[in-house]
């Protein structure tokens, strides 16, 4: 029970910061500097999970458990001191604003959800997110129970494709910081790329666990896969994140990205309930991922054409 609460706590702590970063970002920074910012980021976020396995089996071997907690006690100590250093230029403000009710709060959240269906780009990527993101849970917790239950390796093919997958993610982050791409020409395609991209390559891991017997097929070939992949999702997920920080008015983001945080998150409870029994009830599980690749393609391919038409319509309105 003191686990349960503490996990509790601590995801409604993590959503609450994720959530206020987001909506501080160009407070911090200036328009131009956004995607640099969120590439430098999300960079030391996958350097972090490329170095922290090795880091961490050192120093649980040389403090222990109760070792650890003292260390992530001192970790979100240094953290919050950093934070305190940082220089927020707040927007201006022409009326005073008063403390909210909590009638006015929902009047608030209110206003945040009409204003997203005034977005008809918003609501479609909402649309496409979700079902990317229930189906990709098939992909976080399909691939290790395919290769330890179904086709019986040891744990380094898994923690190779972890490594693979860490490492897509650093160099799509590095790549947009060093590249940024912050205006809206093509954004189209900037979305729709990496989001078939991971399309593919959830097939193409599916076709490798059903065509290969090879534990070192499994880690070379499955960790490009999953380097590819995590590279085109760090490409979709920054390219949205800096459109959103320059279209949306400061007043709203917040609302904005809690809502559409909310509406993500809810979804993949289900997906990993439902794709748990799925893999539980099947010995070909690769069959799975492809069979997931194809419908997602499907999905996309009809998006293409609306969701083209909502950024047309969204970039001109903005002109």
């Amino acid at each position: 029970m003191p686990i349960v609460l503490f996990l509790i706590v601590d995801a409604i702590s993590t959503n609450l910061n994720d959530t206020c970063y987001s909506a501080a970002i160009h407070e911090l920074v200036n328009r131009h500097s956004v995607q640099r910012l969120s590439s430098l980021t999300q960079s030391a976020i996958s350097l972090s999970s490329i170095l922290s396995p090795a880091l961490g089996v050192g120093l649980y071997s040389f403090v222990g458990f109760t070792g650890f907690i003292g260390l992530e006690i001192i970790a979100t100590i240094a953290a919050f001191g950093v934070m305190l250093t940082m220089h927020f230029h707040y927007q201006p403000r022409n009326q005073q604003i008063a403390p909210q009710s909590h009638h006015d709060q929902l009047k608030s959240f209110r206003l945040g959800i009409t204003y997203m269906q005034s977005r008809t780009m918003i609501k479609l990527t909402i649309l496409l997110s979700v079902i990317l993101n229930f189906f990709y849970t098939a992909v976080t917790i399909g691939t290790p129970y395919i290769l330890k239950a179904q086709l019986h390796t040891s744990n380094g093919p898994v923690g190779v494709l972890e490594t693979g997958s860490a490492i897509g993610m650093l160099l799509g982050s590095l790549m947009l910081s060093i590249f940024p791409t912050g205006n809206q020409k093509r954004l189209f395609w900037k979305l729709m790329m990496p989001v078939l991209v991971i399309d593919i390559q959830i097939g193409l891991l599916g076709l490798l666990f059903s065509t290969s017997q090879s534990a070192a097929n499994y880690a070379i070939i499955g960790s490009l896969i999953m380097g590819i992949l995590a590279l085109a999702l760090v490409i979709l997920n920054i390219t949205f994140q800096v459109y959103l920080q320059q279209t949306v008015p400061t007043q709203l983001l917040g609302r904005v990205v809690a809502t559409m945080t909310t509406v993500n998150s809810s979804i993949m409870p289900i997906g990993t309930l439902l794709f748990t029994i799925i893999f539980q009830n099947t010995h070909h599980g690769g069959l799975v991922l492809i069979v997931n690749s194809l419908l997602l393609i499907g999905y996309t391919l009809l998006l293409l054409k609306p969701l083209h038409q909502a950024i047309r319509t969204d970039q001109s309105s903005s002109i």
